[in-house]
């Protein structure tokens, strides 16, 4: 059992160390209550441990303060980091039905969005669930490589979907090794579905890939040798700190430019996005290999791929399910399918296996009225929820 000791953390390299512990710790806590063995006391100190050692960290101007070089300090937003360590020392300590009743006081009209999505689900057999990540079936985190996985978030994800569902998948956008990296679900659970579905670790542990052409390859290889100067410049740097940082997907780049934190000034964020765009255009003057999307917190430079005519589009989600579907014989022709999701990227996933069958529900979590009428209009049995744990606690108490 890994061991953490309550400490004072001095530089940014030890902050991501001591989470990385906090994932082993959490691994196990999960293997342990869904084999029905008694919480680990241990584990309920480690966490608490770290819990202490963060909210410890001195604060400038409501930011916690590490070094980043010995010379040059960071302020981060933990607030992530700190609110998911809470809940599960309380919830090991205190019991689910306890941690229940904490979810419901922290989050208004939870009990009434439970019901709904209950009601929803009510008595599926599921063969599919696809569903995205962060903001979805994870609360948001300033930053991608510590957003590790709560206790209580895998324990209810994987009950339902070792009880509900027969072929349970989380597609996002980011890479193959971040995703595994950051989660403590059992291992076998999961399709984990990367770069917006391009790639993808198997429950028997084999990756999948979609194949990209050599002449793409390399035009994405050469993207990411000039992304990867331009972040070491001290200008740049910063970008590579916060949020998803710079990451390099199969198929895709992802580079900051805000975070959830607003801690990048606005007109510094506008500035760098016209930078990247730049950098893109030079790269790819005839617009023939790559599409960026900007979300205002990352901007995504996507490979394009050919639409069975002359045209080129960006590889979506969507394309991402069809992939999965034909490469892991999922037979999404059978319903019925449950697909989440919080944005507007996060649709196309819906239209496609609505596109397979009408057999598919939805469950999106927004407060965005365009988003959340989009969604219920192309499907009936489509609920809104404003909260990932909303969400999480429907799966997990169905």
């Amino acid at each position: 059992m890994a061991e953490i000791e309550q400490t004072e953390l001095q530089t940014l390299r030890d902050f991501y160390a001591l989470m990385d512990v906090t994932r082993e710790v959490r691994y196990r806590a999960v293997g342990n209550i869904l084999a029905d063995r008694r919480v680990d006391e241990e584990a309920v100190t480690a966490l608490s441990n770290a819990l202490s050692t963060l909210e410890d960290i001195p604060e400038q101007d409501g930011r916690k303060t590490l070094s980043l070089d010995g010379e040059r300090s960071v302020s981060l937003d933990m607030d992530y980091e700190i609110n998911e360590l809470r809940k599960d020392v309380f919830y090991l300590e205190e019991g689910e039905e306890t941690f229940l009743d904490l979810l419901a006081d922290l989050h208004p009209g939870f009990d009434e969005r439970v019901a709904a999505g209950h009601e929803l689900l009510r008595g599926l057999e599921l063969n599919c669930l696809v569903s995205d990540r962060d903001g979805t079936i994870n609360n948001y985190c300033a930053r991608y490589l510590t957003s590790i996985q709560s206790v209580y978030n895998a324990v209810f994800l994987s009950r339902f979907a070792r009880e509900r569902v027969q072929q349970p998948i989380i597609l996002t956008s980011a890479p193959l090794d971040g995703l595994i990296h950051i989660s403590v679900n059992p291992e076998g659970q999961f399709y984990y579905a990367a770069s917006k579905g391009r790639e993808c670790l198997d429950r028997e542990g084999r990756v999948r890939r979609l194949p990209i052409s050599r002449d793409k390859q390399d035009a994405i290889d050469v993207l990411n040798v000039r992304l990867d100067a331009l972040l070491r410049e001290p200008s740049y740097e910063k970008f590579s700190l916060i949020g998803s940082g710079l990451q390099f997907k199969f198929g895709q780049s992802t580079v900051a430019r805000q975070d959830i934190g607003k801690s990048i000034d606005p007109a510094e964020s506008e500035a760098f996005l016209r930078t990247l765009e730049s950098l893109v255009a030079e790269l790819d003057p005839d617009g023939l290999n790559f599409r960026i999307e900007d979300t205002g917190l990352d901007v995504e430079i996507i490979l394009t791929i050919e639409t069975g005519g002359d045209g080129l589009k960006d590889f979506d989600k969507g394309d991402g399910v069809g992939f999965l579907n034909s490469e892991l014989g999922l037979d999404m022709f059978r319903g019925p399918h449950l697909i989440c999701g919080d944005t507007g990227s996060d649709v196309p996933m819906l239209e496609a296996a609505l596109e397979l069958t009408p057999e598919a529900r939805a469950i999106y979590v927004t407060e965005n009225e365009e988003l959340a009428k989009r969604v219920t209009g192309l499907s009936r049995n489509a609920l809104i929820v404003p909260q990932p744990d909303m969400l999480v606690t429907i799966l997990g108490t169905l």
